[in-house]
């Protein structure tokens, strides 16, 4: 038998799928008299199993009225923004390398855009100060996410 953790969370995941808009928002107490479960469960689960690094956002209002809504996010979103995130003065152009590799590998981009980033970013490293740089690559992964 399934525990009370994994019994919330496919609850959790087929009223997700009941939805075509990737979205749900359910009550807290709808949640617990369905399975006879605390409310403090509930929580636990939504802080474990639906992270942002699972591809969730959770946003929840407690009390009279209170709401959980539940967002599926693509995983590919949170890959370029965590990419973003990276990309400082600092960053050398084998970190840059290394993104562009993971992004090809997980056919997220073609080896030709891959390519095309690469030569923009070398170009870019020997002639450019530190925050044009910074702020051409952030433009060109924030670019590869809007087109994937």
């Amino acid at each position: 038998m399934s525990n009370i953790a994994d019994l919330i969370e496919e609850y959790i995941l087929r009223r997700l799928a009941e939805q075509q808009t990737g979205q749900v928002e359910l009550r807290r107490t709808d949640i617990a008299d369905e399975i006879s479960c605390a409310p403090s469960q509930i929580s636990y689960v939504l802080n474990t199993r639906f992270t942002h690094d699972k591809g969730f956002a959770v946003e929840s209002r407690r009390g009279l009225g209170g709401f959980i809504r539940i967002v599926r996010v693509p995983l590919q979103n949170i890959i370029y923004e965590e990419m973003v995130d990276k990309i400082d003065a600092d960053t050398e152009f084998v970190e840059i390398k290394a993104m562009v590799r993971y992004l090809i590998q997980h056919q997220m981009i073609s080896s030709r855009e891959g390519a095309v980033v690469l030569q923009a970013a070398n170009c870019a490293y020997g002639s450019m100060p530190d925050a044009e740089r910074v702020k051409m690559l952030k433009a060109l992964f924030i670019t590869l996410a809007e087109f994937s």
